[in-house]
C-alpha cells in the first residue's frame, strides 16, 4: 500500500491553478521532499493531503483512506505540521505536549513514555519546564516536532520546517527525521534548501502546481539534458551576460565566485571547448570544468523554458 497516492489532484483559486493535475506516489517508510520556489504550491498540496482543504478536481489517499470522503478517519494517522505551528508561549515545553495529547486522547501511560522518548531524542528534556516563549527559533520547532509525534502518526506532514533556523538546528532536525524513518515513518515534507532535497529518498520538483520531475535526488540529476561547465574567475558577474549572449545556454548562473553553464551540446568535451574558448577571447584567467550537476542546476535547467516563453 502506498502511504500517499494522487490523481490528477487540482486545487484552484479563481483563475490561479495551486495544484495543476498532481499524480505522485510515496512508498510506506521514505523521505519525500516537494521542493520548489515560493508560491510553487506547497503548502497548498499540503493542506490537501491533510484533508483540511478540499481539492477542485482529482483524488488522493493517504495511508489508504480518501482525502475527503474519510478525512475524519485519517486523522488518528497523520500529522500536519503547518509553517506556523501554534505553541502556546506561556505554556512550559512539558505542558504544550501534554495539550496536544489530550487533543488526541493519548492515554496517561503512553504519553509519559513517548514524550520522555521524544524529549531525550530532541535534546530538550532538560528543558521540560521552561515556557515555549523563552526556546530558540530551533528548539521551538523541535518542540512543534513534538507536539505532531506525540500520537505516533504513521504519515508526518511538514510545510517547510527548518525555514529560519539556524544551521545546527537544521542538522539536529534531520537526525530526528532520520530516526522517525528508521521507524517507518512516513515524511513527506516541502523545502527550498537544495541540500535538505539531497537527503531525501526521493523528491519531486514543483512549479506553478506543477511536477516537473519526480524520482531520487541521484536519478533527476543523471537525466538533466545537456553538458554543465562550471567556470571559476575573479569577475563572474562581468564574464556571466557575456557567456550568456555568445554561447546562449540552456540555463546557468552565478554561484558565489563561480558560474554554471548548461549547454545543449551532449558533448561534453565540445561543451567544455567552447567556454574556455570564449574565456580566452576575453583575455580571463579562469578555469572551467566539469562538475557534476546538483539538483539546484536541474531545477534552473527545468525552469528555463519558462523562463525563454516568458521573454519573448
Amino acid at each position: 500500500m502506498d502511504a500517499i497516492r494522487t490523481a490528477a489532484l487540482s486545487k484552484q483559486f479563481g483563475r490561479n491553478m495551486a495544484v495543476n493535475n498532481l499524480s505522485l506516489q510515496v512508498t510506506q517508510g521514505e523521505i519525500f521532499g516537494l521542493v520548489g520556489p515560493d508560491g510553487a504550491g506547497k503548502t497548498t498540496i499540503m493542506r490537501l493531503l491533510a484533508g483540511i482543504m478540499t481539492p477542485t478536481s482529482g483524488d488522493a489517499w493517504v495511508y489508504g483512506y480518501h482525502i475527503v470522503r474519510e478525512a475524519e478517519a485519517l486523522k488518528q494517522y497523520i500529522s500536519y505540521m503547518p509553517q506556523r505551528f501554534s505553541l502556546y508561549p506561556d505554556l512550559t515545553v512539558e505542558e504544550n505536549i501534554r495539550f496536544y495529547a489530550d487533543i488526541f486522547n493519548v492515554p496517561r501511560d503512553l504519553y509519559t513514555a513517548r514524550s520522555k522518548e521524544l524529549l531525550s531524542l530532541s535534546g530538550l528534556l532538560s528543558f521540560a519546564d521552561r515556557q515555549a516563549q523563552d526556546l530558540s527559533g530551533g528548539m521551538k520547532q523541535k518542540l512543534a516536532l513534538i507536539c505532531a509525534l506525540i500520537h505516533t502518526p504513521r504519515i508526518l506532514l511538514l510545510d517547510e520546517p527548518t525555514n529560519g533556523v539556524d544551521p545546527l538546528s537544521r542538522r539536529e532536525f534531520w537526525r530526528i527525521l532520520q530516526e522517525l524513518r528508521r521507524e517507518q515513518v512516513t515524511i513527506f515534507l516541502s523545502t527550498s534548501y537544495m541540500d535538505e532535497a539531497e537527503r531525501c529518498d526521493r523528491v519531486g520538483l514543483i512549479l506553478q502546481g506543477r511536477l516537473l520531475a519526480c524520482g531520487t535526488p541521484a536519478a533527476i540529476k543523471q537525466a538533466m539534458p545537456g553538458s554543465l561547465v562550471e567556470i571559476a574567475c575573479s569577475r563572474p558577474r562581468e564574464v556571466w551576460p557575456v557567456l550568456l549572449t555568445t554561447l546562449r545556454p540552456m540555463s546557468g548562473g552565478l554561484f558565489g565566485d563561480k558560474i554554471h553553464v548548461l549547454l545543449a551540446d551532449n558533448n561534453p568535451a565540445t561543451a567544455l571547448a567552447a567556454v574556455e574558448a570564449v574565456i580566452d577571447q576575453l583575455g580571463l584567467v579562469a578555469e572551467a570544468n566539469l562538475p557534476p550537476p546538483t539538483l539546484e542546476d536541474v531545477f534552473m535547467a527545468l525552469l528555463a523554458p519558462s523562463d525563454r516563453g516568458a521573454e519573448q
